[in-house]
């Protein structure tokens, strides 16, 4: 059983996103639809032999510490050498820094099968990928010549050091200092907390990413400035010195994602811990959110996947699981069926499928925007694109991220008993899928994000051009008349969202941010469910020219009727959600601390 299916994948990177387009555009021309096609061969093939056999065995035997050193499973060091030596670690970079300059949504479908197969070890490479993308992005040429060949390369690892014991994601009260001194670096102090990948024996370094505050810097996250700190202090040509004054204080253990180390890490326990600022002092936190924004759609991606793999292995022990008869049937001799031929196994499969591709499509639909973000000329259209970018951001990293243990939860109830044992693979990988909810930034973390600020930056030039580009679907859509429903329902879905923006933001006006926000988890669904309709729709009206193709494919029957599934079961949904919202529902707000 493949982890993806390539008819699935062709189906959204050519069918939906006409990624052969890229082709036409300089930065790619070089490639070829072959070339695309051979590297997610490459991955599937990476993933297949070098990440998945171990992915149990990472669960069963996580890392641990002996009090000196961190200690993995030699088949993480092994998949991760493989990973880098396929020239994946570098595939978007360009040409000129040593990289294969394939585009962001290609890369995307490598890194899904790589999470697929198994996402513990696959954080390893994918946190270095994004770290060092930060820093070709901000550092100096010093810092950049020094440590981006040590990264891409996978001589040293790389990590985003955020969090603290006291803080979590409110990031505006982090205690880490930087202090300055007469050199060309501050002494960082203070620790960090839910580090992935902050220790560990695959890579001869680690380069932190740490946000601190300097000394008598602006209160609030407008003092918070971004550091690159690493575990080993390097020479000139990049050769270990000494090690800096970097300790890890423990391993945390976790429900799932085992194989990745989860770090507590205490810097400058001596006083000498040495790091060196990226950027300009006090920018930090706009720094990283380029790294936190790039992980978010990886998150979404990631949740998307491990969705799918559950609906997958939910679907072939489905077919084969004989059990029980039709309620018509009273013959206790009749031979059992197979459990997926029962109406209500049919449900929990269309959900899974209804959510897990819908997710797919949404996070490679992202990433095709960050590559016409690339090859785009036009600032203005430019600038649009990446207003629309920054609106669904939110919306990539949560609503995989939600739907998707959900799909993993209806694949281990189809499994019955099977389902929540070790010995099956669904309870684990809804295990590791649990964690994406969380780090990122929380759901309601990212709802306050969307609702707070994303829906308004700009004018709402974002939410604007996620119009136009809905409207496009249903313009096309229009061509179909078996799709008409769905459009319809699509069409007054938009307005719906667009009527519940322009009440909440009078009511965040009138009443304020307190009030106006205190449902932002809901706009989340809302907004998310009708982005997702919007996916499946146009998933539809590809999928009805491909009928006029092959009428009796199978494929293209399934995703209309998944299609009809999330619109008639899911979309719904929305009405509530948005009546709750428009009437500023406080049963939440209002509820006491006293009466839990």
């Amino acid at each position: 059983m493949s982890l993806l299916s390539r008819q699935d994948l062709d189906f959204w990177l050519y069918n939906m996103l006409k990624t052969e387009q890229l082709l036409n555009h300089p930065r790619f021309q070089d490639h070829s639809l072959d070339t695309f096609r051979q590297t997610i061969d490459t991955a599937e093939q990476i993933a297949e032999k070098y990440f998945l056999p171990h992915n149990h065995l990472a669960d069963e035997k996580e890392p641990w510490f002996d009090g000196e050193k961190v200690h993995t499973l030699p088949e993480v060091k092994d998949a991760f050498r493989h990973f880098v030596d396929s020239g994946l670690l570098n595939a978007r970079l360009s040409f000129d820094d040593g990289g294969m300059q394939l585009p962001s949504s290609v890369v995307a479908a490598c890194t899904g099968f790589i999470t697929c197969a198994n996402p513990s070890s696959s954080a390893y490479p994918f946190l270095t990928m994004a770290a060092a993308n930060l820093i070709q992005h901000f550092a100096s040429e010093e810092l950049k010549d020094l440590y981006l060949p040590l990264m891409r390369s996978g001589v040293a690892a790389g990590t985003m050091a955020l969090t603290e014991a006291d803080t979590g994601s409110s990031l505006a009260d982090i205690k880490t200092k930087a202090l300055p001194t007469d050199q060309d670096h501050y002494l960082i102090k203070g620790s960090k907390m839910y580090i992935s990948g902050g220790d560990q024996d695959i890579t001869d370094n680690i380069v932190h990413l740490v946000l601190a505050k300097i000394k008598d810097a602006p209160a609030g996250v407008k003092g918070i400035s971004l550091f690159l700190v690493p575990k080993w202090l390097v020479d000139g040509n990049g050769q270990p010195t000494s090690r800096n004054d970097v300790k890890l204080a423990g391993l945390l253990h976790k429900m799932g994602y085992r194989g990745t180390t989860s770090t507590v890490l205490n810097f400058g326990e001596n006083d000498d811990c040495i790091g060196y600022l990226i950027g300009e002092p006090h920018q930090g936190l706009k720094y990283m959110f380029m790294m936190m924004n790039e992980a978010r759609i990886g998150v979404g991606l990631g949740a998307a996947v491990l969705g799918y793999r559950g609906y997958a292995e939910s679907l072939n022990y489905a077919k084969e699981r004989p059990q029980g008869r039709h309620p018509s049937n009273k013959d206790p001799e009749s031979k059992p069926l197979a459990i997926i031929e029962h109406a209500d196994v049919k449900r929990m499969l269309l959900a899974q499928k209804a959510y897990a591709e819908g997710a797919i499509a949404l996070c490679l639909y992202g990433n095709r925007l960050v590559d016409e973000i690339t090859v785009t000329e036009d600032a203005a259209e430019r600038k649009a694109l990446h207003e629309l970018l920054d609106l669904i951001t939110p919306i990539i990293k949560s609503w995989p991220s939600e739907f998707g243990p959900k799909a993993n939860s209806l694949a281990i109830q189809i499994l019955g008993g099977a389902g929540y044992i070790r010995e099956y693979p669904v309870e684990q990988i809804y295990r590791d899928n649990r964690l994406n909810p969380i780090h990122e930034g929380t759901h309601g973390i990212q709802a306050m994000d969307l609702l707070g600020r994303k829906v308004w930056q700009s004018k709402s030039q974002g939410l604007a051009r996620l119009v136009q580009e809905i409207q496009n679907t249903l313009n096309t859509a229009k061509e179909f008349p078996e799709l008409s429903e769905y459009a319809e329902q699509l069409q007054q879905a938009q307005q719906l969202v667009q009527d519940t923006t322009q009440k909440l933001g009078s009511l965040i006006h009138s009443e304020g941010p307190d009030v106006g926000l205190s449902n932002a988890a809901l706009y989340l669904s809302l907004s998310g469910h009708v982005v997702v309709a919007w996916q499946w729709l146009w998933q539809a009206t590809e999928a009805v020219k491909g009928l006029r193709k092959e009428p009796d494919s199978a494929f293209f029957k399934g995703k209309l009727q998944a299609c009809r599934y999330f619109y008639r079961w899911e979309l719904p949904k929305i009405q509530h959600w948005s009546q709750l919202l428009q009437n500023a529902d406080d049963t939440c707000r209002s509820m006491q601390v006293d009466f839990f």
